[in-house]
């Protein structure tokens, strides 16, 4: 019975099941590895993981080869197996074997190798690349014809395949891995907000975060050069844009510190009389605008800052008509945050948090800043403002002391300016 015939076969079988187990751990890591990781690996010098990479690249290939491969030994070791315990058991030797294999494959075949492989991916997939490269060689036309023959049977039923195409988009992939590891306390709240906050600059336009007209401050060219000092010092702001007649047809930018060397120039050479400023005029002085489609990606928009070696830009229509500015560090704040310094006035922040837990909130805030601040997810695919939201749900422009609910929030119009929603008090339900 333990004859040579005996021994032979079992060697066979234990041999197929480890190969069993090599093909289905193999496809376990490669599936499972991180490109990115297998990626940084290449560049250290790995070998492993730049054939990895190369392998991974055709998943249909890859995992038809693996699977070709994995299917052959478990059949095979399977008819092993059945022979032998016919052989020593007779009749009762087929369910014996179905058990006994069972349990081989399902245990040393499947789960301990794809247990290790997910537990170490992308080292399992580096190891496994080089004889995994020569059997999707080997069985390359053999796995070309069952993709073919597949395609054509999911082409009946109207389904297209692309091997080329990623089920997620990277950027997708990316902000799901964020938050799942900033719900899994793996990341902070801050570093996710600042890496999406990068990754939106591209899908984001200037309109979405411009300073809106109605709130620039601007300096009227033909004020006395006294008055246009003083309105400078006074605001909190470094640049201002200079305007004649009406404040669509802008003159140019003008730039606190220039106004202040040609002012003190002018006085020098005056001898420190008191009618040195007479005669000025501040469009000698003021920078040539930079104006920018609102339809620009606030990408393209921080590349053209860094290529004009400036940051303010006056934001136009299609019309050429004014619509607001934008600043490098507007575009910054959608990183990092609010950037505030000490001329930016605790009553002008947008956002405030009461006692009561509701949200005072300004009307012209931006729901993505509200979403960033707050933690909350307010659809913006309507308004681009908390004000916008609440008059597109409303269908009309409340008056004060109006209370709305939706998204699970409780809207509460607190002041209205004209036809504009100043302030909202928000409550999440």
């Amino acid at each position: 019975m333990f004859d040579a015939a005996f021994w032979l076969t079992t060697s066979a079988i234990l041999a197929l099941l480890i190969c069993s187990g090599f093909f289905s751990g193999s496809e376990t890591a490669l599936t499972a590895a991180s490109r990115g990781k297998l990626r940084a690996q290449a560049d250290k010098g790995s070998k492993g993981a730049e054939r990895a990479l190369k392998i991974t690249e055709d998943n249909e290939r890859l995992i038809g080869s693996v699977l070709l491969g994995n299917n052959l030994v478990n059949i095979l070791a399977t008819s092993l197996a059945t022979a032998l315990f016919t052989r020593l058991f007779g009749e009762s030797g087929v369910a014996l074997a179905t058990l006994v294999m069972t349990l081989l494959v399902l245990i040393f075949a499947e789960v301990l190798p794809k247990t290790y492989a997910i537990t170490n991916a992308e080292t399992a997939a580096a190891g496994v690349s080089a004889p995994i490269a020569i059997v999707i060689r080997v069985f390359s036309p053999v796995v070309g014809a069952v993709r073919a023959l597949v395609r054509a049977i999911l082409r009946l039923f109207g389904v297209q395949t692309d091997p080329d195409s990623h089920i997620l988009a990277i950027r997708e992939e990316i902000e799901g891995a964020l938050n799942l590891g900033h719900s899994e306390g793996a990341v902070e709240k801050e570093e996710r907000d600042r890496i999406l906050g990068a990754l939106d600059l591209s899908e984001r336009t200037v309109e979405e975060i411009m300073l809106h007209r109605s709130k620039i401050e601007m300096v009227d060219a033909d004020k006395p050069a006294s008055e246009i000092l003083q309105q400078c010092l006074e605001s909190p702001h470094t640049r201002l844009p200079i305007y004649r007649d009406k404040q669509e047809n802008i003159l140019g930018v003008i730039h606190a510190k220039d106004l202040l060397r040609a002012l003190y120039a002018r006085r020098l050479a005056a001898g420190g009389a008191e009618n040195a400023f007479d005669g000025f005029d501040i469009t000698e002085v003021a920078m040539v605008p930079y104006f920018t489609p609102e339809t620009s990606t606030l990408d393209d928009q921080m590349r053209q800052f860094l290529h004009r070696h400036t940051h303010f830009a006056l934001v136009v229509d299609e019309y050429g008509t004014l619509q607001g500015l934008i600043t490098l560090e507007d575009i910054l704040e959608e990183i990092v945050g609010e950037i505030t310094d000490e001329f930016d006035l605790d009553e002008d922040q947008s956002l405030k948090r009461t006692d009561d837990g509701d949200y005072i909130v300004d009307g012209g805030m931006t729901i993505r800043d509200l979403n960033r601040a707050a933690d909350w997810s307010l659809p913006d695919d309507e308004a681009n403002t908390i004000a916008g939201l609440v008059i597109h749900e409303a269908q009309t422009i409340p008056v004060e002391g109006q209370v709305f609910s939706f998204h699970d929030f409780r809207f509460e119009v607190i002041e209205r300016n004209d036809n504009r929603i100043t302030k909202l008090k928000i409550r999440p339900l």
